[in-house]
């Protein structure tokens, strides 16, 4: 057996709370050193190509606003150069990021920078297809674009483009009537369902109905193109936002009460607008067109001394949004729109609500309460 004496158990123990010490002092600087990237620092510089692309699993491109280069569409990206950039991501088997900026010197810089893999806009003097630019030292990717690219290509994206265009964003009308029974007050099978979602946004119901038709034509099946869905033609990431489960998308009460909760959510955005009747024109055109877009027309309009709350003056600039001049504007942050589409939306809706504004006459001849029995027969249909 093993006995020391007291001088020497005394060393071993100073010696064990050094060491311990040591210890902590390595795991104290341990976690305080830097994450290293397992592809090491040549992971973000010129080194970057396909290689690392394809093993990160994002493309990322960088381009301007325009109807060539990139807009949004009812949530979808168009533009022929975004349109064959999504192809070309696609073929490597990576998700495609897409980034504005104001002009080709941003583009250039941050190409230069290493924020981004290509530059996909037409620069006249560039050595790749269709004037894409690509940063100095990817070679690969620079390669794999060249052996991608054909004619045959750009024919088909501009024939799927204006085939989406064509379709206006929404589904095919099936139903052509203003109204199921106009004598009889009735204008959908859906009155009931309008009636009670448009009382917590005092909205009129009729005013909504309108929408409906302009939307789907009442059909609850009815899917668009973009992926919009229901009588409502709400898209999967906005139901997300309003709280519809995608199983319900279909259902009627479910997506006019959705569609509702978004109304009253735009109508709080614009509330600098004090007219309600404007307001409400606002609330359509951002419904169709998009918030931004309208802020942006909003913006113009104020430049050029028209008054930004009155629906007649912006949406002359909605219009505009399509013009270089306009969309280039230093004012203007999302940059390009197809802003007819959404003039007429607001229009047509506006025409229709005029037709279904009789209804309220029509609902007072017969008995002496229509209204209450129609509400009750509906209300029982849809579990209300």
């Amino acid at each position: 057996m093993y006995f020391c004496n007291q001088k020497s158990c005394e060393l071993k123990r100073i010696g064990i709370f050094i060491l311990f010490l040591l210890l902590l002092v390595s795991c104290h600087q341990r976690r305080q050193e830097p994450f290293v990237s397992p592809w090491g620092e040549e992971a973000i510089d010129d080194d970057f190509d396909l290689d690392d692309i394809e093993y990160v699993g994002e493309l990322i491109a960088i381009t301007i606003s325009g109807p060539d280069t990139y807009y949004d569409y009812h949530g979808t990206h168009l533009g022929l150069h975004t349109m064959l950039c999504q192809q070309l991501a696609d073929s490597l088997g990576v998700r495609l990021r897409i980034e504005l900026c104001r002009d080709t010197a941003e583009m250039l810089a941050k190409l230069d920078a290493g924020e981004a893999d290509l530059i996909t806009y037409p620069f006249y003097a560039s050595k790749l297809p269709l004037g894409w630019k690509v940063a100095e030292g990817k070679d690969q990717l620079a390669e794999t674009i060249e052996k991608w690219y054909s004619e045959e290509r750009i024919a088909k994206v501009r024939q799927e483009e204006q085939q989406l265009l064509k379709s206006g964003g929404r589904v095919k009308r099936k139903v052509f009537a203003p109204m199921l029974n106009g004598k009889g007050g009735v204008i959908s099978s859906y009155d009931a369902l309008f009636q009670h979602h448009c009382q917590p946004i005092h909205w009129d119901w009729r005013l909504m109905a309108a929408q409906c038709y302009q939307e789907s034509t009442f059909d609850p099946n009815a899917l668009s193109w973009a992926g919009a869905k229901g009588l409502m033609q709400i898209m999967p990431a906005t139901a997300d936002h309003l709280g519809l489960p995608r199983s319900q998308m279909y259902q009627p009460e479910p997506n006019i009460a959705a569609a509702a909760r978004y109304l009253k959510e735009l109508e709080e955005s614009f509330a600098d607008i004090a007219n309600r009747r404007e307001r409400q024109d606002f609330v359509l055109a951002a419904y169709n067109g998009g918030t931004h877009h309208i802020r942006d027309a909003m913006a113009l309009a104020r430049e050029n001394g028209h008054n930004p709350h009155r629906w007649s003056d912006v949406s002359e600039y909605v219009l505009k949004l399509g013009d270089p001049e306009c969309y280039q504007n230093p004012v203007v942050k999302y940059g390009y729109m197809r802003g007819s589409e959404t003039v007429d939306y607001v229009r047509s809706i506006r025409l229709r609500y005029q037709q279904y504004r009789r209804v309220k006459a029509a609902v007072g001849q017969g008995s002496s309460n229509p209204q209450k029995s129609r509400n009750e027969r509906h209300r029982s249909k849809y579990h209300l």
